[in-house]
């Protein structure tokens, strides 16, 4: 079974992203292995740090090479992606031998896919992914999904995703499975 590693993008715990995240791997349920991806620890990249890798960033990186997926799920920050999550993405890209800069990282050739639930933003957020993703070395695949958040959720912390969400969930997990296999 295909494993799918899913990075959920705020680290606050029952983050509307998370909930997007959760509706997500109800879709793939019974069609591929997902995991998420604990990434709190990692700290802000610096390549004074890169020479000793911290062991928050080699565990990642294991987890991101064991995947045969990579499904993103990302806030939007003053309509970009948010600076921890670019922050993650810059470890995962740096060569994982530092005698070949331009070598192979965790995250080269990885299948990728991005969604996100927001308010305003999406699109200079999904254009940002766009030029970024290609030019870390991975393969871009699906429609990204965008969600807004339904107002009730600003009162009860709770996410519903519409029918059009879902469905839209539905078409990236098989544009997914299938650029897997």
């Amino acid at each position: 079974m295909s494993k799918v590693l899913f990075i959920v993008g705020s680290l606050r715990q029952g983050s509307f992203k998370h909930q997007l995240a959760e509706e997500a791997e109800k879709v793939l349920a019974g069609r591929a292995e997902v995991s998420y991806l604990d990434w709190s620890q990692v700290p802000v990249f610096s390549q004074d740090l890169e020479q000793s890798t911290p062991a928050a960033v080699t565990k990642v990186r294991e987890e991101v090479l064991a995947a045969d997926a990579i499904w993103i799920f990302s806030p939007v920050y003053n309509f970009s992606i948010p600076g921890s999550v670019k922050n993650l993405l810059d470890w995962l890209s740096r060569a994982l031998d530092l005698s070949d800069t331009r070598g192979v990282s965790a995250i080269n050739e990885k299948i990728v896919t991005v969604s996100s639930v927001a308010n305003a933003g999406q699109d200079q957020l999904f254009a940002i992914f766009n030029d970024l993703l290609p030019f870390i070395r991975t393969t871009v695949v699906g429609e990204f999904t965008q969600s807004r958040v339904n107002d009730s959720a600003w009162a009860d912390g709770q996410f519903i995703a519409s029918q059009e969400t879902l469905s839209s969930l539905a078409a990236q997990a098989d544009a997914l499975l299938t650029a897997i296999n």
